[in-house]
């Protein structure tokens, strides 16, 4: 499965301004609750805060990738979330966190949980793909750029 197999326009936010972690996460969760079929908001994001009590989902850079497996989902959904200004967000680099994308997966789908992490952790390595990201003015734009990343990937195949 590739990344922009389950992130849709409609589950992309650029600009979103928020304060804290907390914000984020609960936007991130109505985001991926639209592609559930019956999952809640607040259980969604009750996974995503249980995950996140564990160890911040940041791997550097100004990026994190908030996930969850959770029961009752049939599909994994994916949402992205570009912030104004970056937040604490307690990264392991300890700077601060502008790019989300969140991942919702099936409990059971414990390989393809991986696989989507991975094309996502190679993803993020990429400096100017990021900084795209970054300055990109349209979600569409922004989406468009994923896609044609995730053609080109190897680690998606």
């Amino acid at each position: 499965m590739k990344i922009t197999e389950i992130l849709t326009l409609e589950q992309v936010i650029i600009d979103f301004s928020a304060s804290s972690s907390k914000q984020v996460l609960e936007q991130l969760a109505k985001l991926l609750s639209h592609g559930t079929y019956g999952l809640e908001v607040t259980d969604i994001l009750s996974h995503l805060l249980s995950r996140e009590r564990l160890g911040s989902t940041s791997i550097g850079n100004g990026v994190a990738i908030p996930h969850a497996r959770i029961e009752g989902s049939p599909y994994t959904i994916a949402a992205f979330i570009r912030l104004k200004e970056g937040i604490d967000f307690n990264a392991i680099d300890n700077k601060p966190v502008s790019l989300f994308f969140a991942l919702l997966v099936p409990e059971k789908s414990t390989d393809e949980h991986l696989n989507l992490l991975a094309q996502l952790a190679t993803l993020f390595r990429n400096s100017k793909l990021r900084q795209y990201l970054r300055e990109v003015k349209d979600p569409q734009e922004l989406l468009q750029a994923l896609i044609e990343w995730d053609s080109t990937s190897s680690v998606s195949k």
